[in-house]
């Protein structure tokens, strides 16, 4: 068993372009003007900022030495939460002070990126409190979170929603333990909500083995899966085709260069196409950067303040 490299910073209210074009288009967002054609081709880069602690802009100022694109197709803001209310005895979508500052700063935090070209996708995570996306009691209960989740990311522009089933603490609060139905119906909702925008499963948790039930597999439904395990190899267990899978993921800073770029070159020689990034900060990481954009794209990255 691999052990989780995450280093999250939390407080008591703590509660994703070449490849990603192909999967679902040139998305326009609320307020952003059209994205230029990414030129580049290779993986699907992907980087996690912790919100808490580290700026979104931060994934716009990595650039290819050779040709200039970005060197990340997709950001993804860590995190929202799925907290829950035991007065309504129900779950429901929450933001701390970070992301909420993110997203009321839309115009500032997420618009620039995606002018870049680059989607921005808002992660949910779980939050200690016993509500998660594997233990919804009902259908309708599933489907009114993932009206939350789809009205959150119209309201604010988004590209998409990301699945983090970790801290959920089921059971806690008098909730319920994980059933089979749950995610199947979230997920169900979620795309029929937003036909045309980017759902990916961090491949960990209840949910993540919980993708079919009465005769309804949501495997394809995922633009993106990835491996939950920074520094390592491992091919998310889900039905889906190679250019939708990281099987690499590194904590940038964290995970060594050596490690990074052969990553890399494996994702690249055995035909993948996404590569995830954790924990992208302010500092010049050009270095780790230019680690795995060397082997996915035959260039050094530049970071320009």
């Amino acid at each position: 068993m691999f052990t989780l490299l995450r280093s999250r910073v939390r407080t008591a209210a703590l509660a994703l372009s070449a490849v990603a074009a192909l999967a679902f288009g040139a998305t326009a967002t609320a307020g952003a003007s059209a994205a230029p054609a990414p030129a580049k081709q290779g993986p699907t880069s992907v980087a996690y900022v912790e919100v808490n602690n580290n700026s979104m802009l931060n994934v716009g100022k990595y650039t290819l030495a050779n040709g200039g694109d970005n060197a990340f197709d997709v950001a993804v803001i860590f995190a929202a939460n799925i907290n829950y209310d035991t007065g309504k005895k129900e779950a429901y979508l929450h933001f701390n002070e970070n992301v909420q500052r993110v997203l009321d700063n839309a115009a500032t935090e997420i618009r620039p990126l995606q002018q870049k070209g680059i989607k921005v996708v808002l992660s949910v995570l779980g939050n200690h409190q016993g509500a998660g996306f594997a233990n919804f009691p009902s259908q309708q209960a599933a489907s009114a979170f993932a009206k939350q989740l789809s009205d959150t990311v119209t309201k604010y522009g988004l590209d998409g929603i990301d699945f983090d089933d970790e801290y959920a603490e089921y059971g806690n609060n008098g909730t319920g333990q994980p059933n089979d139905s749950s995610f199947v119906h979230l997920v169900t909702a979620l795309r029929a909500n937003m036909p045309d925008k980017i759902i990916s499963l961090y491949n960990i948790g209840p949910a993540a083995s919980r993708l079919s039930y009465g005769g309804v597999d949501v495997s394809s439904t995922f633009d993106y899966a990835w491996n939950p395990y920074y520094g390592t190899w491992q091919v998310p267990g889900i039905a889906l085709p190679k250019s939708k899978l990281s099987p690499a993921a590194v904590e940038i800073g964290r995970t060594s260069q050596s490690t990074v770029a052969d990553l890399a070159r494996r994702t690249v020689s055995e035909g993948y196409g996404v590569y995830l990034t954790y924990n992208l900060d302010g500092a010049d990481r050009s270095a780790d950067v230019s680690a795995f954009t060397r082997e996915l794209y035959g260039s050094d990255a530049v970071y320009t303040p």
